[in-house]
This record gives structure tokens, C-alpha cells and sequence, in this order.
């Protein structure tokens, strides 16, 4: 349905998918939706069902009237675990029907009924698993967290697929909020032995085009490469041939072979449920930064050799390097005349003002404040330890660090004048030895 609201030409075929899905499901509602929107011009076989649709809502209607007279009765008897077991029922039909807010709310009566960490962890997944569904993402991470509790981190530390779930659940949550970079390193953790228990979450193929683009987005070159040695991952872009390759060329830097993948990509990637509203943010990073890594090893760059690696003209390539420029992304100056891009040098003279400037500041700020303390010292101005203060003893060893040996008058915290100056002349720095 997704699809078809983004893809007119191919609308009917998406409809008639989702029709012949939502008849092996409880989901009614979704089902009648469709109908609502084409009504009955999807041809033959595709027509809408009044009368399946209705002795399912019948059936589902009489089937939660008992659950709920049941949890009633449990929660009159304090019948703990059988309250807790039909309230998932309940929650469980509401999300098969594709009612997930109901469904959430349902799940969020066991809130208070969860005795051990196992309850803890099983209430944990049923929220994320629905939240997912939902498009709610705000509250995954709390959950997610939960789940490292030193209580129930033990029940899932053993088991890869629980542990795959929650890692796709939290690179769902960073890449909703445009963390591509923590996004990729969760992804990466993902097991591939786990794929078959994600398949009502992520698939295979989905987590080797996330893990690709975002890692090429976001990791340095070492980050990359050790990716492409990872075992694990190989196994996931076997599964995307395209992503592999654009991967490696990347790496490779053959930028046009990774560009042009890219751009074959595009269109399938807008109709992306969750990586729709990232395509331009992603893509941009990846082309800025192939730019940057372009231009690193060199001097000079002839913008015409650049312009036909990176398949454009020079104008619009100068229009792009110009935006890294000003971004302080790239330490260079177009050279528009002779139609080169001229790595910018810092001066050595400046580089020495500047680190002599930077000196001569740090001087000031602690002679300043090396005067201070004299004049303090100087005057009686400090605060002298009671008897239930133990740190007149730490002081007086500060003193005597402070002070180099001179300063013996602070031991035991009495802080003599003598013992003060060498206090002052050791820069003032003993540590607990500061009592002003």
C-alpha cells in the first residue's frame, strides 16, 4: 500500500498484492481500506468480500468479549499470571487485525504484572515489535535499554536471534532520526543466522542495502574496509550483487562505477518504507565525501578529469566543491581559469604566530592566577579545616607535593606561611591541597 501510493503505473498490481496478503491475515480493517479507495475496479477476483470481512469482525468481536470477561475475572481473584497471559491474547489479536493501538494499549496493562526479568523481557519485545509496525519509534530505544539491564542482559546475551532483533529495532530508531553513522555499526552486529527470525521486521536484502549505504555515508576507509572483510557481511551483500559492488568500488575508488550504481538504486530506494525520507541526505554525504577522497592525495586536480569521473560538468562540479569549500569540508581554491582545484596551504610563518600567540595567552591566564593565590596567601584568606574535616591531612600532602620538599609546615593540615609560599612557587597545583 506504501508502494502504491507512490507509484501510480504500477498502483493496481501493488492493490491486488496487498488484497491476496490481507486474506490470509485477520486484517480487516487494511482490506476494507483498499476497497474504500478503487472500490471494485481491480478486475475479476478482486472484489470486495462483505461477507468474509464481516464473520471475521463477528468472530474477533465475541472472541475479545470473553478475553476481557476472563481478565476481569482473573483480576477479581488475583490470578496473577492468567490476568497477565490473557491480556497478551487480547493485545496479540488486536495486532494480527492490524489494530496497533489497541494493541499498545493492551500490552501497557501488563505493565505492572511483570514478577521476573523474563516477564520483563518478553513485555519489552511485544512493545518493540508493535511499535515498529506502528512507525512509532520513540519509544524503542527505552526498551531497548531495558534489555541491558544486568538482570535481563543474561537472557539475551545466549540468544543471536533476540539479540538481531533488538540491534534492526535500534538502527530503525537512529536511522529515523538521521544517525547513519550509529545506525550501520547496529546493523553490522546483526547476525545473518538471525535473517529468518527478522523476516515480519527487516529482510536480508534490506539490511545489506541500510548497512551499505549508510556505512559508505558515515565510516572512515578503514571503517570500510574492515567491513568488507567481515565475514558477516559478506554473506548479507551476496544476497544484493549491486550493493557488493558498489561497496567495493567505492573502496576501490572508482567513484563513477559506485555514482552510477547509485543512481540505479535511486528510484527503487524512494519506495523504501523506511529509507524514503533519507535517500537525498544519504546520497549527498556519499557524493561530498567521494569528492573529499578524491581530491586528498593530490596537490592539484584538473576539474575536467574530476568533472568526468564524477559524471558532470565543470560548472555544477565547481557549484559542489564550492559548498565544501565554505563548509570548511575541503581545504582548497578553485582555480577557475586554468580549470583546477589547488589544495590550499596554511603558511608556516602563520602556523608559528598562531601556536606563539596561543602560548602567550596560556602564560597570561596562569601568571594571573599565580598572583592571586599570593595575594590570598598574603592576606589570611583561606578557609582553615575544622576538626571533623579530613582534609587538612590531604592538604598538607598537596602542600608538600606542591612545594617540592620545602612546604613540610602543611603536614598534618597546618598551613604555615612558609609552607603556603612553597605551596604558591609549586604552581599551586598539589590537588586536595588547595584550601582557600
Amino acid at each position: 500500500m506504501f508502494i502504491a501510493e507512490r507509484y501510480a503505473e504500477k498502483q493496481g498490481d501493488c492493490y491486488k498484492i496487498a488484497i491476496d496478503a490481507l486474506k490470509k491475515t485477520k486484517n480487516t480493517g487494511v482490506y476494507r481500506r483498499i476497497f474504500d479507495k478503487v472500490g471494485n475496479n481491480l478486475g475479476e477476483g478482486y472484489q470486495l468480500d462483505q461477507s468474509w470481512a464481516d464473520s471475521l469482525d463477528k468472530a474477533w468481536n465475541q472472541e475479545a468479549d470473553e478475553l476481557e470477561n476472563q481478565f476481569q475475572n482473573y483480576k477479581t481473584n488475583l490470578m496473577k499470571d492468567n490476568q497477565r497471559n490473557t491480556c497478551y491474547k487480547i493485545a496479540d489479536q488486536c495486532f494480527e487485525s492490524g489494530d496497533f493501538s489497541s494493541a499498545y494499549k493492551n500490552y501497557m496493562r501488563n505493565l505492572d504484572n511483570l514478577p521476573t526479568n523474563k516477564h520483563h523481557l518478553e513485555f519489552s519485545l511485544r512493545i518493540i515489535r508493535n511499535s515498529i509496525q506502528m512507525g512509532n519509534f520513540a519509544h524503542i530505544p527505552n526498551y531497548v535499554g531495558k534489555t541491558e539491564d544486568p538482570g535481563i542482559f543474561p537472557l539475551v546475551r545466549d540468544d543471536q536471534n533476540v539479540l538481531s532483533e533488538l540491534r534492526v529495532a535500534s538502527a530503525l530508531c537512529f536511522l529515523e532520526t538521521s544517525q547513519y553513522y550509529n545506525a550501520a555499526k547496529k546493523l553490522s552486529d546483526v547476525t545473518f543466522d538471525s535473517v529468518a527470525s527478522l523476516k515480519k521486521i527487516i529482510s536480508a536484502e534490506d539490511i545489506a542495502v541500510y548497512l551499505s549505504l549508510c556505512a559508505l555515508a558515515e565510516f572512515s576507509r578503514n571503517e570500510i574496509r574492515l567491513l568488507l572483510l567481515d565475514s558477516n557481511f559478506q554473506q548479507f551483500i551476496e544476497q544484493v550483487p549491486n550493493a557488493s559492488k558498489m561497496v567495493k568500488s567505492f573502496f576501490a575508488s572508482d567513484y563513477a562505477q559506485c555514482l552510477s550504481i547509485l543512481e540505479i538504486f535511486k528510484n527503487y530506494l524512494q519506495l523504501d518504507i523506511h529509507l524514503h525520507d533519507h535517500i537525498g541526505n544519504l546520497y549527498e554525504k556519499i557524493r561530498n565525501k567521494a569528492l573529499k577522497e578524491y581530491f586528498l592525495p593530490f596537490a592539484s586536480v584538473d576539474l575536467q578529469k574530476m568533472a568526468s569521473a564524477f559524471q558532470t560538468n565543470i560548472p555544477a562540479l565547481e557549484k559542489e566543491i564550492s559548498k565544501l569549500i565554505l563548509a570548511n569540508q575541503l581545504n582548497a581554491r578553485i582555480d577557475s581559469y586554468n580549470q583546477r582545484l589547488v589544495k590550499r596551504e596554511i603558511p608556516l610563518r602563520a602556523q608559528v604566530y598562531q601556536k606563539t600567540l596561543t602560548s602567550g595567552d596560556e602564560f597570561e591566564t596562569n601568571s594571573r592566577a599565580m598572583l592571586l593565590r599570593v595575594n590570598l596567601l598574603m592576606n589570611n584568606m583561606m578557609v582553615k579545616p575544622t576538626k571533623f574535616d579530613n582534609r587538612g591531612g590531604m592538604g598538607g600532602m598537596g602542600g608538600m607535593g606542591g612545594m617540592g620538599g620545602m612546604g613540610m609546615g602543611h603536614m598534618g593540615g597546618g598551613m604555615g606561611h612558609m609552607g603556603g609560599m612553597g605551596h604558591h612557587m609549586g604552581m599551586g597545583m598539589g590537588g586536595q591541597g588547595k584550601r582557600f
